[in-house]
């Protein structure tokens, strides 16, 4: 199948959700062997998990994250603290298992998948535990010129469509996404300055750890590309092509794939966010599908979700990346799922319930799903 019909496919599978699905769920989560909504978010979680893959008793037994990769023209402009051959250093530290998304997924049990969509490194072929899928080295510097061709935006939102769905065919049914690629904080506000109209220094942090001075030269070479490319908030894959990064593609596609095959997606902090606003723009049911992990603390990410409208599961103060937040949302998703399918109801336990009790519904509270 050619370019561009994968992900016009892949689009036209995406449905809105079955929320006549909600009131059997919430009334299993209402007769559970607890005060009505005394469980908080983990209750909302557990029926926003239900409603996107539309079973009333989810399964929740394989959780994968996959770990996207690439380098970023734009880091020779001296926007971040480290050089760019951390990218490719930390590829071989995530398939060692020292990287701090290793030690989170080996103790709550994720698979994780690092994907090479565009390091500037040769990475040996036979790399054990590496799935290389490099469109190109690297972006282009977007301070001089487009980021990539619209072609290869495409083809890298194509590459996590089609990974995605061989991780679901194999078996996934909660997906998680990180990255990696020194220079993507520069690209992220970029891209999401051009697709939500906020301006860029509202967007642009200190990404790893940059000091005060190069903050402004970050601001600047962000406002030099976008008045320069002046790229279209209504065409989603142009703003990428123009200032994207091959792993935000890859990302976007996740989360395309992710809700045409009613598979909840975990979003990790700002970087990831910024690739799943894309995959929003290209899909107005997107969004539902999604679920976002943490409150980076990267300055903007906290405007981001607000102009999104949807609210984190967690805030930690991480702004590490790598899918860590993911990885901890993942965590509380399972245990969302196993609560409604695992805890008894009042029938159950032969408990008796409070006198008076009614549904979520009937005492005002909402139930529709946490975002």
């Amino acid at each position: 199948m050619k370019r561009v019909e994968v992900l016009e496919r892949t689009l036209t599978r995406i449905q809105p959700l079955d929320r006549t699905l909600a009131d059997r769920v919430q009334s299993r989560l209402d007769q559970l062997t607890k005060p009505q909504g005394s469980l908080g978010r983990l209750e909302e979680l557990a029926l926003r998990y239900a409603l996107i893959t539309g079973q009333e008793r989810p399964r929740l037994q394989h959780k994968v994250l996959f770990v996207f990769c690439a380098d970023h023209g734009v880091s020779g402009e001296g926007v971040s603290a480290y050089p760019k051959e951390v990218t490719a250093q930390m590829v071989y530290n995530f398939l060692r298992g020292g990287a701090a998304i290793s030690v989170l997924a080996r103790h709550l049990h994720i698979t994780v998948k690092v994907v090479d969509v565009g390091v500037d490194h040769d990475f040996d072929p036979q790399l054990p535990g590496l799935i290389q899928r490099k469109v190109a080295y690297g972006t282009a510097n977007f301070a001089y010129g487009p980021a990539m061709t619209r072609a290869a935006a495409v083809q890298a939102i194509e590459i996590g469509i089609a990974l995605t769905e061989e991780a679901i065919a194999a078996g996934a049914d909660l997906l998680g996404v990180g990255e990696m690629g020194i220079g993507n904080s520069t690209t992220a506000a970029a891209l999401l300055s051009a697709l939500s109209g906020l301006p860029a220094e509202e967007l642009t942090g200190a990404g790893t750890g940059i000091d005060a001075t190069t903050r402004r030269k970050k601001i600047a070479v962000i406002q030099r590309a976008l008045a320069c490319h002046r790229p279209d908030p209504a065409d989603p894959i142009d703003v990428l092509a123009k200032v994207g990064g091959y792993e935000l593609a890859a990302i976007a596609g996740v989360c395309l794939a992710g809700a045409s095959r009613n598979v909840p997606v975990v979003v990790d902090g700002f970087i990831a966010t910024a690739a799943a606003w894309v995959a929003c723009a290209l899909h107005p049911e997107v969004k539902e599908r999604l679920i976002f992990s943490h409150l980076s603390a990267e300055s903007g990410h906290g405007r981001v979700l607000a102009a999104l409208q949807v609210k984190p599961l967690l805030d930690f103060a991480m702004r590490l990346g790598e899918g860590t937040g993911a990885a901890l949302g993942m965590h509380l998703v399972e245990m969302a799922v196993r609560l409604l399918n695992e805890m008894a109801t009042f029938a159950e336990a032969g408990v008796a319930q409070k006198h008076g009790e009614g549904s979520a519904r009937d005492r005002g509270g909402d139930i529709g799903p946490c975002t």
